[in-house]
């Protein structure tokens, strides 16, 4: 069984590399080809390689969108932990038809597409004066990820023993204490994971930053990749090029916590 399943698993992960690898290296080759090279049919692999893409690029308006970025992730996976955290552990302590509901709203919530939330939103921060700002588009971001960050978490907490709750409460801790003490300490992996793919997700985020930042020099980066296709046509080196650049921080955050998001991912899973 083993010898079969061996080369049934490295044949999978070589399609799986060469599927997710090859964009990548056309991405990173075309970002240091010249405009003349793009299309050109013998300049496929063999070019001469520049870096005018990248000289192009690293500017101010790439600092700024790195900025929102960063506050807008930052800003959404807090507020995000502020309303899910307490809301899992709750939903995994309540027993009945309370719990039930609950989570079908949550599921429900979470089957509701982007593009039909963006004209209600747009309505409604607009009555609170809260467009062309951040905070708009993190509290968008926040009502988008919490229901599937609350789901998430609900897990992690089932798998803390009621035991050492009840231990507690004989130890005069109220219900306060006990999730501070004894259940957010035991489900901090599955928090962390938790806050690591709502980074991501944030990180990445596109339609609201769009339609609720009326200026475009607010634009985070994912919407700042939007502003190099022009109807005059495509930069294409440009574009790669941002591209590689603004995939760099969010490399270094998945690579930083891809062994918590596998481990935790696991566990939750079990759980």
């Amino acid at each position: 069984m083993n010898l079969k399943a061996g080369p049934v698993a490295v044949t999978v992960k070589a399609a799986f590399t060469l599927l997710y690898g090859l964009p990548i290296l056309w991405i990173v080759l075309t970002s240091l080809k010249s405009s003349s090279d793009v299309f050109g049919t013998q300049s496929s692999l063999l070019f001469r390689p520049t870096l005018d893409a990248y000289a192009r690029s690293l500017d101010g308006a790439l600092l700024t969108a790195l900025g929102q970025s960063v506050t807008i992730a930052t800003g959404t996976t807090a507020l995000v932990l502020l309303v899910a955290v307490p809301g899992a552990y709750g939903l995994a302590r309540t027993r009945g038809w309370v719990a039930t509901v609950g989570l079908g709203l949550l599921v429900v919530l979470q089957m509701l597409p982007q593009t039909a939330q963006v004209i209600p939103l747009f309505d409604l921060l607009g009555n609170w004066g809260m467009l062309d700002q951040v905070g708009a588009v993190i509290l968008a971001d926040a009502a988008l990820l919490t229901p599937f960050a609350t789901l998430l978490l609900r897990p992690f907490f089932r798998s803390v023993p009621p035991s050492l709750e009840e231990a507690g409460a004989l130890d005069g801790a109220g219900t306060l204490r006990t999730f501070w003490s004894i259940a957010l300490p035991i489900a901090r992996n599955g928090v962390l994971t938790v806050a690591s793919i709502t980074f991501l997700l944030a990180w990445g985020e596109f339609l609201y930053a769009v339609r609720f930042f009326l200026t475009p020099g607010k634009y985070p980066l994912s919407a700042l990749l939007s502003q190099q296709v022009s109807a005059f046509g495509i930069d294409w080196p440009g574009l790669m090029a941002l591209a590689v650049l603004t995939s760099i921080p969010i490399l270094i955050v998945f690579t930083a916590t891809y062994r918590l998001l596998r481990d935790g991912l696991t566990v939750g899973a079990v759980k």
